[in-house]
């Protein structure tokens, strides 16, 4: 069991394992890169990863099923923190504050790279799946004090790091 995401011509597929990893680190990379309603509702997005509280196998995503804003200059610059935060996520950033080594994420996070570099966000719906990619109302700007990450659910005021742990 596992979680599939994909983009355009790009599928990855991740162990339950690997994407509580990968939510770990976009997190803790997220965190420091956000600064926008888009860039929160982004955070949201890899909240919504969290297989402590979404469960099991149960929180991967398709690209087009975000709202990358208006197409031009919105949707690069959304595209761009996307980027950003994957780029800082891989240079390690904060992976001493984690109670294990991460050795394999290096790989998942340049998969992923490839994937939004590649990514056209002018195929992305029409309609974007409110479901998979939260709305403003779904975002607050609020972060974990213990743990110095963002917490940007409305329906879950924990971190990441909080859940189930």
């Amino acid at each position: 069991m596992g979680n599939t995401f994909t983009g355009g011509a790009h599928e990855i597929s991740l162990s339950n394992g690997n994407t509580s990893v990968f939510v770990d680190v976009m997190m803790l990379a997220a965190s420091a890169t956000v600064t926008t309603e888009w860039g929160y509702r982004f955070a949201g997005r890899i909240a919504l990863s969290d297989q402590n509280v979404f469960g099991l196998g149960m929180v991967g995503f398709a690209l087009e099923d975000f709202d990358w804003g208006q197409p031009g200059e919105d949707a690069a610059a959304n595209k761009d923190l996307v980027l950003d935060t994957l780029a800082l996520a891989a240079s390690r950033y904060r992976w001493d504050d984690l109670d294990y080594s991460p050795p394999l994420i290096g790989d998942v996070l340049r998969r992923f790279q490839a994937m939004v570099e590649d990514f056209d966000t002018d195929t992305a719906a029409a309609e974007p799946d409110g479901d998979c990619f939260p709305g403003p109302e779904d975002v607050v700007a609020r972060s974990c004090l213990r743990h110095r990450v963002l917490a940007p659910l409305v329906a879950n005021p924990d971190c990441v790091f909080c859940d189930g742990r």
